[in-house]
C-alpha cells in the first residue's frame, strides 16, 4: 500500500504541469545561482591573493629599504607574518622549500603549516616574506559553506516562486477543465469562451464551444437516425414474423418446408432483438431501464432449444446443469442476446464432444470441447468484426458492450484443440 501511494505521487509529479514548471524554475534557479556562486568565489579568491601580494610586497619594500641602511636590523616576526633574509653563506641553513623559490608570490608548506611567500632578490640577498594563511583558509571554508547555503536557498525560493506562478498561470486552465468535466453531451451547450480573457485559455474555451456545437449536431443526427431505424426496421421484421406464422399454419406444407419457415421466423425474431440491442447501445447512456422479471433458467432452456439445429450434422451432446434459478429485475431481450451469442459460439465451433452449460446463483458457464482459441487471439475475440473463421462477426463484441452496460462480467478461458469456457457473472450476490 505504501509503495502504491509513493508510485502515484511520482506519477503525479511526472504528469502534473504545475510540478514540471516548478522543477524547471528550481533547475534554472539552481543553475544560475551555482554559476554566480562559482564566479563570486573565484573573484573573491583572486582578489584576496592580490591583496596579500600587495601587502607582502609593501612590507618587503619597507624592510629592504631599512635593511640597506642598517644591515644589523632584525627581521620582523609575528604570529601571522615574518620576513627572512638569505645571504649567500647562510642559504644552506634555510629550508630547501624557500631556497628554490623564484621571485613573486607562492604558496608553501613549512613546518606543518601553510604560508603565502613573497620573494624578492636584491644583489646576493634573498628576502622572503611569509604570511600564515590558516585564518584565510578557515574564512574560505566558511565562505564556501555560505555559498552552498545560498545556492540551496535560491533553489528553494525558485521552486516556491515557480509553484506559485504555475498555480496562478494554470488556474484558468484548471477552471476550464472543471467546467468541461461538468458538461453533458446530451445537455444544453454552455458558453465557455465568454468567461475567460481573450488569451490562449480564452481561445481554447472558444474552441470547446465550437466543438460542443458540432457534438450537439452529431447527437441530434444520431437520435434522428436511431428513431428512423427503430421504425423502418421493426415494421418489415414484424411483417416477416407474421407471414412466417401464417405459413406455419398451412397444412399443405411438408416437414422440410416447415423447418425452413421456422428458421425464417427464428432469424426474424433474432434480428429484431439485435436491432433493439444496437439501438440501445448506440446511445452513450442507457435510458432508465424498464423493470421486469427475467427467469434465467427458463430463458436459457429456450435459447438452447432454438439453437439445436446448429448441431444436426455433428456428434455433440448438450448438457444443461441448473444449480439455481435466479430471477433478474430486467427485460430478457438483452440477456437473451448475450446467452444466445455464447451458446451459438459454442455450438458453431464444436464438431464433436460436448457442450456443458451450468447455471448457478451467480452466473452462467458455457464450456465446449471445440477448436479453442490461441493465446494471441484471446484478447481479440471481444473486438468488433473479429471472427475465428475470418468472417466479420459482431456477436461477442455485442456481448461485451451489453455486459459493460449492465455491469456484468464475462471471462474466457481457452486452449487450442481442447475447448473454450465462457463465464458470465451476472452480479447476483
Amino acid at each position: 500500500m505504501v509503495w502504491d501511494i509513493s508510485w502515484r505521487r511520482r506519477m503525479k509529479f511526472r504528469t502534473s504541469l504545475r510540478y514540471r514548471i516548478t522543477f524547471a524554475f528550481a533547475l534554472i534557479g539552481g543553475t544560475v545561482s551555482f554559476a554566480l556562486a562559482t564566479a563570486l568565489y573565484w573573484l573573491t579568491i583572486n582578489m584576496e591573493e592580490r591583496l596579500i601580494e600587495e601587502t607582502l610586497s609593501a612590507e618587503l619594500e619597507d624592510f629592504i629599504g631599512r635593511y640597506r641602511q642598517d644591515p644589523s636590523l632584525i627581521p620582523p616576526s609575528s604570529t601571522l607574518m615574518q620576513i627572512r633574509v638569505m645571504n649567500g653563506h647562510e642559504r644552506d641553513a634555510v629550508p630547501a622549500v624557500l631556497r628554490n623559490l623564484d621571485t613573486g608570490l607562492h604558496q608553501v608548506d613549512l613546518e606543518d603549516r601553510s604560508y603565502y611567500a613573497e620573494v624578492r632578490l636584491s644583489g646576493e640577498q634573498h628576502f622572503v616574506a611569509l604570511y600564515d594563511d590558516s585564518q584565510i583558509r578557515h574564512r574560505e571554508s566558511q565562505y564556501q559553506v555560505f555559498l552552498v547555503i545560498a545556492v540551496i536557498v535560491m533553489i528553494l525560493l525558485s521552486a516556491a516562486l515557480g509553484f506559485w506562478l504555475a498555480g496562478r498561470v494554470l488556474s484558468p486552465v484548471s477552471e476550464l477543465g472543471r467546467r468541461v468535466r461538468r458538461l453533458e453531451p446530451e445537455g444544453d451547450p454552455r458558453e465557455l469562451g465568454r468567461d475567460f480573457p481573450p488569451d490562449e485559455v480564452g481561445f481554447l474555451a472558444s474552441e470547446f464551444d465550437a466543438y460542443q456545437k458540432r457534438l450537439r449536431a452529431f447527437i441530434e443526427r444520431e437520435q434522428n437516425f436511431t428513431a428512423d431505424v427503430s421504425h423502418e426496421l421493426r415494421t418489415p421484421l414484424a411483417v416477416i414474423e407474421g407471414a412466417a406464422e401464417v405459413l406455419q399454419e398451412d397444412t399443405g406444407l411438408d416437414e422440410a418446408q416447415r423447418t425452413r419457415i421456422k428458421r425464417i421466423a427464428r432469424a426474424a425474431r433474432e434480428m429484431g432483438e439485435v436491432t433493439a440491442a444496437l439501438l440501445e447501445l448506440a446511445r452513450e447512456r442507457r435510458q432508465e431501464q424498464v423493470s421486469g422479471d427475467c427467469d434465467v433458467a427458463a430463458l436459457l432452456g429456450e435459447i438452447i432449444d432454438s439453437h439445436q439445429h446448429l448441431l444436426e450434422r455433428s456428434e455433440v451432446s448438450v448438457e444443461l446443469e441448473i444449480l439455481s434459478r435466479p430471477h433478474l429485475p430486467i427485460q430478457c431481450a438483452l440477456l437473451r442476446i448475450v446467452l444466445a451469442n455464447l451458446i451459438r459460439n459454442a455450438f458453431s465451433y464444436t464438431r464433436e464432444g460436448r457442450v456443458h452449460i451450468t447455471l448457478n446463483k451467480t452466473g452462467i458457464s458455457v464450456m465446449d470441447t471445440g477448436e479453442g482459441i490461441s493465446p494471441d487471439e484471446i484478447d481479440e475475440v471481444f473486438k468488433p468484426f473479429y471472427s475465428a473463421q475470418g468472417g466479420e462477426g459482431i456477436g461477442l463484441s455485442l456481448v461485451w458492450r451489453i455486459c459493460q452496460n449492465y455491469g456484468w462480467k464475462v471471462q474466457i478461458d481457452s486452449k487450442v484443440d481442447q475447448g473454450t469456457c465462457f463465464h458470465l457473472d451476472l452480479g447476483i450476490r
